[in-house]
């Protein structure tokens, strides 16, 4: 798959997600086989790049492949300011959030909000494409409620105005994460537009990502929430749309091995106190198939060290690990 001069490996992407695609969760995914990984977005607004959050998020030291990096706003000149100063500081895509419905993103009037004003989101495209000599792309939802699903118009808006590619999330801003994702609007969008068109949307398995880029013949899918806690879905999906084979689920062993390596670079990346923080949300997400009673989640959100996780971790994982060695019986 090409975006502008760049060839990715594949056309599995990773989607930005606010608090969750920071630098050690992005190279952990491009590692597994994500084609390409997005940033959290970043405000358009200056005053507060200088934040320890923003810092946290422009930081890119050490990435592989190509930097997409994510911006919001609904000022045409701020997102293009934000657009030139993103690239200076080695964003090579920039892409644009139209598509978050959280209350505080939309409240000003910036994410899924700008749905609703096409003329704006024509000013905006056309402030960032003009600004940098990189590729723009863009990620959008269907519409803003059921009853306004202008996907289509906003997707040729895109392409008249020199967007690159165009992600899909297959809800409106109104649903929020609630329901199942609609793929219709995205198969009409694509049979509207020539530019690569990305399927977003409860991509959570290989049949998933199978059967959505069968039904809306879209060029590549972006997944998020089933990435959290299983980030070789990208390894699995590419091995089958490579040779129409499934590929087993990863050993226990290989799990805890992923997941310290995981969380060690998460308390590297933020300091040990929001490290050990920031760690319990991944881990939560890691274990959520086998801690169904959330024992090992109290006990491992109390623990306040760094090498106290670490070593929680592989008490906890050597006891799935025994349970599944007694599950096979001799005779397998």
């Amino acid at each position: 798959m090409k975006i502008g001069p760049y060839i990715l490996d594949n056309n599995l992407m990773l989607a930005p997600m606010a608090g969750v695609t920071d630098r050690p969760f992005r190279q952990l995914c491009k590692k597994m086989g994500a084609g390409l990984v997005v940033s959290e977005m970043l405000s358009s607004n200056p005053k507060v790049w200088n934040t320890v959050k923003s810092q946290l998020r422009m930081n890119h030291e050490g990435e592989s492949g190509v930097r997409s990096v994510q911006i919001a706003g609904s000022e045409p000149h701020l997102m293009a300011q934000a657009a030139q100063f993103n690239v200076e500081n080695g964003a090579q895509i920039i892409d644009i959030n139209m598509g978050c419905p959280a209350k505080k993103v939309n409240k000003k009037l910036a994410g899924s909000a700008l749905l609703q004003q096409p003329e704006l989101v024509e000013s905006i495209v056309k402030a960032v494409v003009d600004a940098v000599q990189v590729p723009v792309t863009l990620k959008i939802r269907t519409g803003w409620d059921t009853d306004n699903r202008n996907g289509v118009q906003i997707a040729q808006i895109a392409e008249a105005n020199g967007i690159q590619s165009l992600a899909v999330h297959g809800r409106t801003r109104a649903c929020m994460y609630k329901g199942n994702a609609e793929y219709d609007t995205i198969k009409k969008i694509k049979e509207t537009i020539s530019i690569p068109v990305i399927a977003n949307g409860d991509i959570l398995s290989v049949d998933d990502a199978k059967e959505v880029l069968r039904y809306t013949g879209a060029d590549g899918i972006m997944i998020g929430r089933g990435a959290q806690g299983n980030p070789w879905i990208f390894r699995q999906i590419s091995y089958f749309l490579s040779t129409g084979e499934y590929l087993s689920e990863p050993s226990i062993a290989e799990k805890l091995e992923v997941l310290t390596q995981h969380v060690q670079n998460v308390q590297q990346f933020y300091g040990d106190t929001m490290g050990v923080r920031i760690a319990r949300k991944h881990v939560g997400w890691y274990v959520d198939k086998y801690d169904s009673d959330k024992r090992f989640r109290r006990a491992f959100n109390a623990i306040e060290d760094g090498e106290n996780q670490i070593e929680a971790l592989i008490a906890y994982f050597s006891s799935l690990s025994d349970q599944d060695n007694l599950s096979i019986s001799p005779a397998a």
